[in-house]
Formats: C-alpha cells, structure tokens, sequence
C-alpha cells in the first residue's frame, strides 16, 4: 500500500511538473509577426494580408504584417534571419529576395539555404510589362522597336534595384538588344502610381499592384511576363509568344529562421494548407492574379534548391549585377 502510495504521489508530482510545459507546448499562444521584406501594396504584402486574416481566424490568435524593406527584399529578409527560431516570427517573401537574390548582390546579408527553414509555398503571381495609355507601342513588339528607334529614351520604373520587376526589365533588354532607362523606386506602389502619372513611360508590375489601373484604363498591357496567359486577362498575349523562351512564374512562400522546431514548422505548414483550401482564400487571390500554390515543407524546400542555380544562370545571362 506504501509503494502504492508513493507510486501515486511520484505520478501526481510529474504531472504537476509536466503540465506547465504540456501548455507551452501550444502553438500559437500569442500574436505571429510575418515579416515581409517588400514594401506595401506589392504582391507580396497583398498575399501576406490574405493569408495573415485567415490564420489568424483559424487559430484566434493574431498574426501581423510587417513590411520591412529596402536593398531589394535583403534588409527584410536578413532581419527574419536573425530573430529567435521559435516560429512567432516568419518570413513570407517573394522568390526574388531568397533565390534571385544571392546572385544579384555581393552581400545579402543572409544564407537563404543555410538561414532559414522551408514552411510552405503560397501562391504564385501573374506579373505584366505595362505602360501609360499614351504610350505609342501596344505590345512587346511594338516596345522593342520603338525602342532600338530611341536607345535609352523610354523609362522603365521598378519596385526597386534588384527587385523581380527590375531583373525581369533586364532580361527583356538582354533578350531584344535594346536599352531602357532604369527608375528604381521605394515599392511596386509607388512606381504604378508615377506610370499612371505619366512620369514613366513603362513598368514591370505585379497584378496586385496593377490590376486596378489595368481594369480601369489607366494602365495598358503590352505583355504578360508568364509563361501562360492569365485567366484574368485571357486577351493579353505573353511575351513569350514574342521574345521565345521568355517568361517567368513568381512565387511567395514562407520561412522560418533555422532552429525552429520541426513540430511548430509542421503546424504552420498544416495551418496554410487550410488557409489554402478555404475557397474564400482563392478568391480573394484570383481576384488579383494569383494563384494558390500549397506545398509541404520537402517539397518547398526542394524548389528552392533548384530555383537557386536556375535563376543563377539567368541573373548571369541578363549582365545584372548590384553591389
């Protein structure tokens, strides 16, 4: 009875112990920060706004978007890095920042292999080469002629040195031989902003950030940047139907810093692959040319591993280079 008694009391005093861990052991306890190292109004803040309200719907705990910028997604990205690994701060980022990145600059500031945990893929974006309605050229072609006629006379705006839309410019000046003037700004929003003011000419613009203008008239489509021609725009051609082999598929997805545990890695993938089948979710995503693309974390991190040396080669193709 005696060793019963002790058994028992031995029992009770471990769970005792044990409880309060068992409770921490609850993910997420409090508010989630998603650092996203593009500026507001992008495609990349776009998404992380839609999936940051349904996870925080699903768990009832907040998760909160915080826009971090500048050296084209580096300063963001490398911030992400170095916060504790215990998965209430994540990264959601464009694929510029983590795999066009590290061949672009000298220094990023981070590893994007050796830094950061693969949670999950997002979503993908339909991106578009537009221009001011009083623009004289009507697609890629009438582009690339109008401007071998006026070497560095057209402006071209960009969300900022190094960021996708800057590197796509560049490869479209590589592939045609001809020469655009660069002008970087401090966000996708505010490069629209000046296109539909007049002050660029043409731009490389996210849907997100341009279907509005598109929709209303103040923007026109000269080509998709896609592969594939979007269901949203099922009349504008690719340029890839012009310039062969050109084209590209944007992707956003989320990273924890390395050191998280795989069991909270685990529980956010599962928590987006939910956010990702609500139809709610899709819609809002179709709404502005994107598309849900959901991925365990494997497969998420196999796709970096082989978009690194794939877009390696064409940031080397394209000439670009930042310091």
């Amino acid at each position: 009875m005696f060793q019963q008694r002790r058994t028992l009391l031995a029992l009770g005093l471990s769970l005792a112990v044990g409880a309060p861990a068992l409770a921490q052991d609850k993910f997420p306890s409090k508010p989630v920060t998603i650092i996203v190292p593009q500026a507001a109004g992008g495609a990349n803040d776009t998404i992380a706004r839609v999936l940051a309200q349904k996870l925080t719907e699903q768990t009832g705990q907040s998760f909160l978007v915080e826009n971090r910028t500048g050296a084209g997604g580096n300063v963001g990205t490398a911030a992400a890095a170095r916060t504790r690994p215990d998965g209430y701060t994540i990264l959601l980022t464009a694929d510029s920042a983590m795999v066009i990145n590290p061949a672009l600059y000298k220094n990023t500031g981070f590893d994007p292999v050796k830094d950061f945990e693969p949670v999950s893929s997002v979503a993908t974006a339909g991106y578009v080469l537009v221009a001011h309605p009083s623009f004289p050229a009507r697609n890629t072609a009438e582009l690339v002629a109008l401007a071998k006629q006026q070497p560095g006379k057209i402006n071209i705006g960009s969300a900022g040195n190094g960021t996708l839309n800057h590197l796509i410019g560049e490869m479209l000046g590589k592939a045609t031989g001809i020469e655009l003037t660069h002008v970087p700004y401090k966000g996708a929003a505010a490069a629209a902003t000046d296109l539909v003011a007049g002050q660029v000419q043409v731009s490389v613009q996210s849907l997100p950030s341009s279907i509005a203008f598109i929709r209303s008239g103040r923007m026109k489509v000269l080509g998709v940047v896609n592969p594939k021609r979007l269901p949203v725009l099922p009349d504008a051609p690719t340029i890839g139907e012009t310039i062969k082999d050109f084209g590209a598929t944007p992707w956003y997805g989320v990273f924890a810093p390395t050191g998280t545990p795989k069991a909270i890695i685990n529980q956010i993938n599962a928590e987006i692959a939910k956010a990702l089948d609500s139809k709610e979710v899709q819609e809002r995503l179709a709404g502005v040319g994107c598309e849900f693309f959901k991925s365990t974390p494997e497969q998420f991190a196999q796709l970096v591993r082989d978009d690194l040396p794939r877009w390696a080669r064409i940031v080397k193709d394209s000439g670009a280079t930042i310091d």
